[in-house]
């Protein structure tokens, strides 16, 4: 009875606190809309004669642009770019002949080489319209001079910076940190390759990681070296001999000097500079659109009754009901959310194909397997072709597997087909901080996954016989895992195995070894679900549906998760537990912190 009435306490209490925080987040998104509103921003944008696309490359550049307003809310003020948006504004911009050409101002821009890639390629297309493209930084990262590169003329300020030095990939190894504190992880794994765990319980890089890594940063470099060869004309033998000179703190005028810039300037001369090279007499005709301008512009369109679906799943896959974006983790891959969908699009009779464009790293091995069920499904009723974006392996290559065909960028980051489980043990640490355990138990191993409430660590070593009762486990989900991708590519168990072991490839050597049936993005991927349905005509549309940050905010404050956080935060760890485990939030797997993972 008395934990009853604290469990009706704490829901009651999570309830007030929810639309507390609700009506709180309310008047900072009208304060937000508002100023918007006062900004003057149109949704329809006029385009005028002698324009020129702006590529303002800022910030964070995910595959799809996000409409929550969230982190503004709480103090993240990075940028977020949508590679739709960008793909989009530029073949619009191809067709219009209002534009003149298209001005590339790279800023702090973070995004993989896979993800700039169909950005470059759309760029180069863009040129064969004959209308010119010129890009200028402040500074140029490697990745963003490789996006660059493809540029008619690239120019920096004279005092910029040329960051071009090669590629390096380095592991921070917490083993020592780990012993001192008395902190010991059981290991439980299938792969060679599989490197997640090193941290760990290691004090530097396996062999077997060493090589896979040795293997996909050199095949990502060759990769970008040989398109800035493409694009400036210069070798990628006498481009390495510049990067072994470090050229990122040698003068500006040394990039000139190279080849690799054509010119220095300030930021307030391109005017001038665009307005010369469009051939304009007077400045003053110069018109700059930004990417959100020329995606507003109104064009005709007919409606088509047939659709191609791309479903977008970007992030860490886990098991649950929660949506889109996490505070702490950014975007996820729910198993709840994604099986949703995907059932949805197999009933949708206006659906004729799915294109599955995955962006993940993997996760929860029970979350991709739902996931992998219901793409299974989904492909009895119509083709589902699977676009890659800058990484799809472990998880996010057991979600694509099953697909009637698959595309990865080159330096897409797939496979590392393998699984992995990770223990903390802390007999030690316990010792340090005085604590010590009793109970009773009625069978031989009921005790197994016993922990510290108050650390999260298990309270007793495994014995041999534990060791192999989980080790079972891990095995078990090893086969299952290359018996999915077996049947999906049409290999044996053995020929996965022999590419598996949780080895990670770049795009290209996953098209060498069969993991993936050709290189291309998203529009390749589209065209091709269109052959497979037979369409010659049809829209597309993109799932999930983006609800408002109003409707998303409602649905996750008065979701159990969220309530289970805020009982966490007022009422304590103990009463949470409660909570949480009455309404299968928390099972002994999340109290022990056992990670069971692709």
């Amino acid at each position: 009875m008395k934990d009853f009435i604290k469990m009706l306490i704490a829901s009651i209490l999570g309830v007030f606190i929810a639309m507390f925080f609700v009506w709180i987040m309310v008047i900072g998104m009208l304060a937000v809309q508002l100023s918007n509103l006062g900004s003057g921003s149109k949704a329809i944008y006029s385009l005028n004669d002698n324009t020129v696309l702006k590529l303002d490359l800022e910030g964070v550049i995910s595959d799809r642009e996000s409409k929550d307003i969230m982190p503004g809310l709480l103090g993240n003020v990075e940028k977020s770019v949508g590679l739709d948006n960008i793909l989009k504004a530029i073949k619009t911009a191809k067709d219009n002949e209002k534009i003149l050409g298209i001005y590339i101002e790279i800023g702090s821009m973070s995004a993989g080489i896979a993800t700039l890639e169909p950005i470059r390629n759309v760029l180069a297309d863009f040129k064969e319209s004959g209308k010119f493209v010129v890009a200028y930084g402040d500074y140029y990262t490697q990745g963003a001079y490789y996006l660059s590169s493809v540029a008619d003329k690239v120019i920096m300020n004279p005092q910029g910076m040329f960051m071009f030095h090669g590629m390096s990939t380095y592991y921070q190894f917490a083993k020592g940190l780990y012993e001192k504190l008395g902190i010991k992880f059981e290991v439980f794994r299938v792969g060679t390759f599989k490197a997640a765990i090193e941290p760990y319980t290691e004090s530097q890089m396996s062999d077997a990681n060493r090589q896979q890594v040795t293997s996909y940063v050199n095949s990502i470099w060759m990769h970008l070296l040989s398109g800035i060869s493409k694009s400036r004309g210069i070798s990628t033998d006498d481009l390495n001999i510049f990067a072994d000179e470090y050229m990122d703190f040698s003068a500006a005028e040394k990039s000139v000097e190279y080849g690799l810039v054509d010119t220095l300037m300030y930021a307030p001369d391109m005017k001038e500079y665009i307005r010369k090279l469009a051939g304009l007499d007077d400045v003053g005709k110069l018109k700059f659109a930004t990417i959100a301008n020329i995606n507003s512009v109104p064009t005709k369109k007919t409606f088509e009754k047939d659709r191609i679906a791309v479903l977008y799943a970007e992030g860490t896959i886990l098991q649950g009901k929660s949506k889109g974006l996490s505070p702490l983790m950014g975007s996820l891959i729910t198993d709840y959310e994604y099986v949703r969908e995907l059932n949805k699009l197999k009933d949708d009779k206006n659906v004729k194909a799915v294109v599955f464009r995955i962006n993940s790293g993997g996760g929860s091995a029970y979350a991709s397997e739902q996931i992998w069920r219901a793409v299974t499904e989904l492909k009895k009723e119509k083709p589902v072709i699977v676009s890659m974006g800058a990484m799809a392996a472990s998880g996010g290559y057991y979600i694509a597997c099953e697909a009637d065909y698959i595309l990865a960028e080159p330096t897409t980051l797939t496979g590392s087909i393998g699984v992995f489980g990770l223990v903390p043990e802390g007999v030690e640490l316990h010792k340090k901080m005085g604590l010590t355990f009793d109970g009773v138990k009625t069978n031989k191993h009921s005790d197994m996954l016993a922990t510290s409430l108050l650390l999260g660590t298990k309270i007793n070593p495994f014995n041999d016989d534990e060791r192999q009762i989980f080790q079972n486990y891990v095995d078990r989900f090893y086969d299952v895992f290359i018996t999915r991708c077996a049947d999906g590519r049409s290999k044996t168990k053995e020929e996965i195995d022999a590419i598996g072991q949780g080895r990670v490839w770049t795009g290209i050597q996953a098209l060498e070894n069969g993991l993936v049936d050709r290189l291309g993005g998203l529009e390749d991927a589209i065209e091709i679900a269109a052959q497979r349905a037979e369409l010659t005509s049809y829209d597309i549309d993109s799932y999930p549906k983006q609800k408002d940050t109003f409707t998303r905010l409602m649905e996750e404050l008065m979701d159990i998760d969220a309530k289970a956080s805020l009982i966490r935060t007022f009422l304590g760890d103990d009463v949470y537990r409660q909570y949480a485990i009455a309404n299968r939030k928390m099972t002994p797997l999340d109290v022990l912190q056992l990670t069971i993972d692709y």
